[in-house]
C-alpha cells in the first residue's frame, strides 16, 4: 500500500468514527447543561464552595466567576511550581525559575499548553498530575460552559440570564470531560502508553553518556491533554513520544479525541436553540475548512521536489515513520485548526508552505473546528459577522437565530475577531525590532521571522504548539507570551458573554420572505468565505513576509 492511499484510508476511517459519536455525543452534552438535577458528588462540590447551582447569573456575573476561578487557578498552579523543591514526588526537580512559572501557569489555565521547558527534566509527579493535568481537565471546562452561556444567549429571549458558571463548569468537568479521558486513558494503556509514577532510571548508552527516562501517569495526561484541546506533553517531544503516542493506531485516535468534541458542540448547539439544521450549518462550516486545509497539507508534504523527498514517499524530515506524512499531516492540521498545539512532528521541519498552512490554521482563530467551547463560540462570532455582511448587501436589518444584529452586537463581535490579530502581530513587531528578542532564533530570514510570528500567534489564540527553532526559554518570550495567552483568552470572552447576554435581552423576531435562511448551504458558503477573506486581510502581509516567502523560494 503506497503512502498516499495509506494517508485516504486513515482520513476516511477518521472521519467515520467522527460521524459515528456526534449525535450520541451532541445530545448527550445538551442533557448535560439542559438538565435541572444535580448528581450528588456535585452537591458536595457546590457546598463545599458555597455556590447556589440554581441561581441565574447576568452576563457580568458570569464573567465575574470565569475571572475569578481563572485567577485563582494561575496563582495556585504558579505556586504549586515554586513550591516544587520541598514536594514530595519531584523527582528531586527544583523549583521553577518565576518567569517560567508564571508562563506555565497561565498557559495551562488559558487552555494554551505552551511549554517553554522540556517536561521530563523539569516538572515532577505533583506538578504533574496536581497541577497540570487537573488545569487540563478545568480550562476545557471553562471554555464550554462560556460557548453554553452564548448559545443560551440566542435560546433565550426577554430575560438576561445565561446560567449558571459554577454549575456548568462542574457539569462539565464530571460529565463529560472525566469519564470521556478516562475511557481514552484505558485506550490508551492498552496500546502502549505508560502508566506509573516511577522514577528517575538509565536506559542505556546513547552519543558516549547515560540516557535516563522518567515514568509518569502519562496515557491519563495524554488522555484529557487530547480530549480538552490541551496540548501539553509529559515529554518534550510532545505526541511524536512513544510513551505518550506509540503506534498509528494511538496517533489516529489521538487525533479523535481533538476533534471529538469541538464538532460534537455543533450538535449540541441546535439541540438546545432548537433547530439541528443550524447546528448542520456550522459543522458544514466547520468540517469543509477543516478537510481543505488537511487536503492542502497532504498535498504539500507530498508532492514536494527533490529527489530524496519523493524516494521517502514525501517531506519526511521532522516526522516520525511509524506516522507518515498522512498521519503527520492530519494531526497537524487538527491541532492547529483547534485549540490543542499537541505535535506528533516538528512543524518547523515542514515544507515552506506546509509551516504556513499550520500558522494559517491558527490565524483563523481555531474555529473550524476549534478547542473545546472556544470554538463554537469563535465561530458564531463569525456567523453573526457573515449574517451582518448579508444585510448589508440586500438592505435588510441582519437577523441570526431570530435575534436582530444591531450596532452593539456588531461592535462586540468586531472587538472580538480583532483581539487575537492585534496581540499577535505587535508583539511579533516587538520581538523583530527589539535587540534581544530575536537571539532567541535558531534561523534567519524568512523562516526565523516564520519561528516569531507562529509562537506568538499560538499564544495569542490559544494553541500552544511551536515551530521548535524558536528559545522560547527567556525573560522576553516567557513574560510576552503568557501575556498574550492571557489577553488572548480572556478578552475576547468578556465580548463573547456581553454579546451572550445583549442576545438574550432581546424578544425574537419572526422569520419573513426576507431573513436569510441561515440552515442552508448558501450560508455556509457565505460563512466559510467571510472567514477566509477576513483572515486573509489580516495576516496576508505578515504570511507574505514568512511562508510565503520561504516556500515560493525553495
Amino acid at each position: 500500500m503506497g503512502p498516499v492511499l495509506a494517508a485516504v484510508l486513515q482520513l476516511l476511517a477518521l472521519i467515520g468514527a467522527l460521524a459515528l459519536v456526534y449525535v450520541p455525543v451532541g445530545n448527550y452534552m445538551a442533557r448535560v447543561f439542559s438538565s435541572n438535577k444535580h448528581l450528588r458528588v456535585e452537591k458536595w462540590i457546590y457546598k463545599g464552595i458555597g455556590a447556589n447551582p440554581d441561581a441565574e447569573m447576568t452576563w457580568p456575573a458570569y464573567l465575574r466567576g470565569v475571572l475569578a476561578f481563572s485567577a485563582v487557578s494561575v496563582l495556585f498552579l504558579y505556586l504549586l511550581q515554586r513550591l516544587q523543591g520541598v514536594l514530595p514526588g519531584s523527582l528531586h526537580f527544583s523549583a521553577v525559575n518565576p518567569a517560567q512559572s508564571f508562563n506555565t501557569a497561565v498557559s495551562f489555565v488559558t487552555n494554551t499548553n505552551w511549554q517553554s521547558y522540556y517536561g521530563e527534566q523539569t516538572m515532577g509527579h505533583v506538578v504533574q498530575t496536581a497541577g497540570l493535568a487537573v488545569q487540563n481537565f478545568l480550562s476545557a471546562a471553562v471554555g464550554i460552559a462560556v460557548a453554553v452561556a452564548l448559545v443560551r444567549g440566542f435560546a433565550r429571549s426577554r430575560t438576561g440570564e445565561l446560567g449558571n458558571f459554577w454549575a456548568d463548569l462542574v457539569r462539565g468537568t464530571l460529565r463529560i470531560l472525566l469519564p470521556g479521558a478516562a475511557v481514552a486513558a484505558i485506550v490508551l494503556v492498552a496500546c502502549g502508553a505508560i502508566q506509573n509514577f516511577s522514577g528517575i532510571h538509565e536506559v542505556g548508552q546513547f552519543m558516549g553518556g547515560s540516557q535516563q527516562w522518567n515514568g509518569g501517569a502519562v496515557a491519563s495526561q495524554e488522555a484529557i491533554k487530547e480530549l480538552g484541546t490541551n496540548g501539553g506533553g509529559y515529554f518534550n517531544a510532545n505526541s511524536a513520544h512513544p510513551f505518550e503516542n506509540p503506534t498509528p493506531f494511538t496517533n489516529l485516535f489521538e487525533i479523535f479525541l481533538i476533534l471529538v468534541i469541538p464538532f460534537s458542540l455543533t450538535r449540541t448547539f441546535g439541540v438546545m436553540v432548537g433547530s439541528v439544521k443550524q447546528g448542520y450549518a456550522i459543522l458544514a462550516t466547520m468540517f469543509t475548512i477543516w478537510l481543505g486545509f488537511v487536503a492542502l497539507m497532504m498535498w504539500t508534504e507530498f508532492a514536494h521536489h527533490g529527489a530524496a523527498l519523493q524516494a521517502a514517499g514525501g517531506a519526511m524530515e521532522g516526522k516520525e515513520t511509524r506516522f507518515g506524512v498522512g498521519g503527520s499531516s492530519i494531526f497537524a492540521v487538527s491541532t492547529t485548526l483547534t485549540s490543542t498545539g499537541a505535535v506528533d512532528s516538528f512543524h518547523s521541519s515542514f515544507t515552506g508552505l506546509g509551516g504556513g498552512i499550520a500558522m494559517l490554521s491558527m490565524m483563523l482563530g481555531e474555529i473550524a473546528p476549534g478547542g473545546t467551547g472556544s470554538g463554537l463560540y469563535g465561530i458564531l462570532i463569525m456567523a453573526v459577522i457573515a449574517v451582518f455582511i448579508a444585510g448589508l448587501m440586500v438592505g435588510r436589518t441582519p437577523e441570526y437565530l431570530g435575534k436582530k444584529i444591531g450596532g452593539r452586537e456588531m461592535k462586540l463581535a468586531a472587538c472580538y475577531i480583532l483581539i487575537t490579530p492585534a496581540l499577535a502581530l505587535v508583539f511579533t513587531a516587538a520581538s523583530m525590532a527589539l535587540p534581544t528578542p530575536p537571539h532567541s532564533m535558531l534561523n534567519s530570514g524568512a523562516h526565523g521571522f516564520s519561528e516569531v510570528l507562529y509562537a506568538f500567534t499560538s499564544a495569542a489564540n490559544n494553541n500552544g504548539s511551536a515551530f521548535a527553532g524558536l528559545n522560547a526559554n527567556t525573560d522576553w518570550y516567557n513574560t510576552m507570551t503568557g501575556l498574550a495567552m492571557l489577553l488572548g483568552r480572556f478578552l475576547p470572552m468578556i465580548f463573547v458573554l456581553a454579546l451572550a447576554g445583549s442576545l438574550a435581552e432581546q424578544k425574537p423576531v419572526p422569520a419573513t420572505a426576507g431573513t436569510l435562511r441561515t440552515e442552508k448551504p448558501l450560508f455556509t458558503g457565505l460563512l466559510v468565505g467571510a472567514i477566509l477573506i477576513i483572515t486573509g486581510l489580516t495576516y496576508f502581509p505578515a504570511l507574505a513576509l514568512g511562508p510565503l516567502a520561504e516556500g515560493l523560494a525553495s
